[in-house]
């Protein structure tokens, strides 16, 4: 079994803010796999799914996000879970807009949920899928940035980017994180890097360079 997060904030005021990323993931991760209809439990929305054969929960905390840990703990020892078999879905500030990254354990960052989430848990060893949403412009402060919604000309990429971080969530279910990570981790938009071709000695011909000799 494993147990998918979104992290955000509830209400309509936050809806659609960078800082909602995870539970806009998540929702997509719960349409893309047909779960059930959502309930109220653990202090958050919960729907139950299916991936590859394997039950899976799909959780987003309605704690606000500084609180989510209460949650996630909630579930996770109602369902005698392992970290290995958590996944927390967020924002990330550090992180090229639209870029994920997949990684299988590691600090905070400076995200307010998962830290909470650490000091619920005791632990750093739980995977964690961020969605990167850049840098605030000049004159911004975080906070406002965090909350603001996306403009019109970031839409299409983090449309983009929240389907593709559906997918990866999804891959960890069903073909564990280290294909997850090799497969999502990398930049969707880099160009391949051209191979060299081997140098060679020999003429085309692939008779001896002429001055050679045998010894």
């Amino acid at each position: 079994m494993k147990l998918i997060v979104g992290l955000g904030n509830p209400g309509r005021k936050y809806e659609s803010t960078r800082h909602n990323v995870g539970f806009i993931v998540a929702e997509k991760v719960a349409v893309l796999t047909s779960a059930g209809s959502a309930k109220i439990k653990f202090e958050g929305e919960l729907a139950e799914s299916s991936i590859g054969g394997e039950k899976v929960v799909i959780l987003c905390p309605q704690t606000y996000m500084n609180a989510s840990g209460q949650s996630v703990r909630k579930a996770f020892d109602f369902y005698k879970l392992e970290l290995s078999e958590i996944l927390v879905l967020c924002d990330d500030l550090n992180l090229a807009s639209g870029r994920l990254r997949i990684r299988s354990s590691g600090s905070a960052g400076g995200q307010n949920g998962i830290k909470d989430i650490i000091r619920h848990l005791g632990s750093e060893s739980f995977p964690r899928l961020r969605v990167g949403i850049g840098r605030p412009p000049e004159g911004w402060t975080v906070t406002d940035y965090v909350l603001g919604k996306f403009s019109k000309s970031e839409q299409e990429q983090f449309e983009s980017a929240t389907t593709r971080a559906a997918h990866a969530a999804i891959s960890f279910v069903k073909d564990g994180i280290g294909q997850a990570m090799s497969a999502y981790n990398v930049d969707p938009d880099a160009k391949p890097k051209p191979k060299r071709e081997k140098s060679t000695d020999r003429p085309p011909d692939g008779s001896r360079p002429s001055g050679s000799s045998r010894s």
